[in-house]
């Protein structure tokens, strides 16, 4: 009786099924001799390292960039004006909170900070709550004349708003709107519907539309299924285009300075921070000055930080799906 067994002659095993010695010795993934699988082509894991590197050193350089200077006039609202010539760079030797109530009583800031709550907070339910609700419509109902509609919102993005400044001006002096705080929320309402409306039709769209349907079935009417469905659906999408919104409106310092010409207890913070720049260039009190530019920028910084992971995954959300 032979010693070995061949495997040829093993019930139910041919030649064809017989494993090779060759194929056998094949290192495996893990460096066993597994499969056939052959090794991962030589450079690869080096090149893709390095284009990692090159692209967080990138980043890297454009972070210092953008955060540099926003760090520098926060510690530079800390200072006194001799600090702040003297040793520009360096961290301020005491605390100098009084610029913060100097900046904020004497140059009228509050009262600025408060009509920009006040007019942002407005324009902003009303943005989003018609831009949604237009959105909605665009985005899920066919009916004549819808996709002139969506062009008409679309085209009003490329619109350059200083070409309607002078028209827009008599507009709101006929209708008695300047000098309002109604007035600038139904502006502010008019020029960021149209980036809402783009930006929301497209994210309903991504929506899955069984659960509208289910909802319909169940007996609800159109306007519950929107409210109550639909849109805690389109959250994500509303947050991120709701910051984008606040960001612009908050900002904005062409259509106040146009539409608030007459009482200076009804300026934004824009204007007020302008006000400042000017008059304390004068006086030579720059460290109220970056105190101002720091009051200004703060709500700015607060919700982008809160909401930066909402925003992400609103931006995301149809690449997604």
């Amino acid at each position: 009786m032979s010693a070995q067994t061949d495997p040829a002659d093993l019930p139910g095993v041919t030649k064809e099924q017989e494993p090779s010695p060759a194929a056998a010795r094949v290192p495996g993934p893990r460096g066993g001799t597994g499969g056939t699988g052959g090794a991962r082509p030589a450079g690869g894991s080096s090149e893709g390292r390095t284009l990692n590197v090159f692209s967080h050193g990138v980043l890297v350089i454009w972070g210092l960039l953008v955060t540099m200077p926003l760090l520098w006039a926060v510690v530079s609202s800390f200072k006194d004006d001799t600090e702040i010539f003297g040793s520009p760079w360096g961290l301020p030797s005491v605390l100098h909170f009084d610029n913060w109530s100097r900046a904020w009583d004497k140059a009228n800031m509050g009262q600025y900070f408060l009509n920009s709550v006040i007019v942002v907070g407005g324009s902003l339910i009303g943005t989003m709550l018609l831009g949604a609700m237009a959105a909605y419509v665009l985005a899920r109902f066919d009916f004549p004349g819808n996709r002139f509609l969506y062009f008409l919102f679309v085209g009003g993005m490329g619109f350059p708003v200083i070409l309607a400044l002078v028209p827009l001006f008599f507009v709101m002096k006929n209708m008695a709107l300047l000098d309002t705080y109604h007035g600038l929320i139904l502006v502010y309402i008019a020029y960021s519907l149209p980036f809402t409306v783009f930006f929301l039709s497209g994210f309903f769209k991504t929506l899955p539309t069984s659960v509208a349907e289910a909802a319909l079935i169940d007996g609800a009417s159109h306007t519950r299924t929107f409210f109550q469905v639909m849109l805690p659906m389109a959250k994500p999408g509303l947050i991120s285009v709701g910051i984008f919104n606040f960001l612009g409106q908050w900002n904005q310092y062409l259509l106040p300075t146009v539409l608030n010409v007459g009482d200076p207890d009804k300026k934004m913070l824009t204007q007020g921070l302008v006000a400042l720049a000017v008059s304390q260039g004068y006086k030579g009190d720059w460290s109220g000055l970056f105190a101002g530019l720091t009051i200004a920028m703060l709500p700015v910084l607060a919700a982008y930080i809160i909401f930066q992971r909402q925003v992400v995954a609103g931006l995301t959300a149809g690449a997604l799906k």
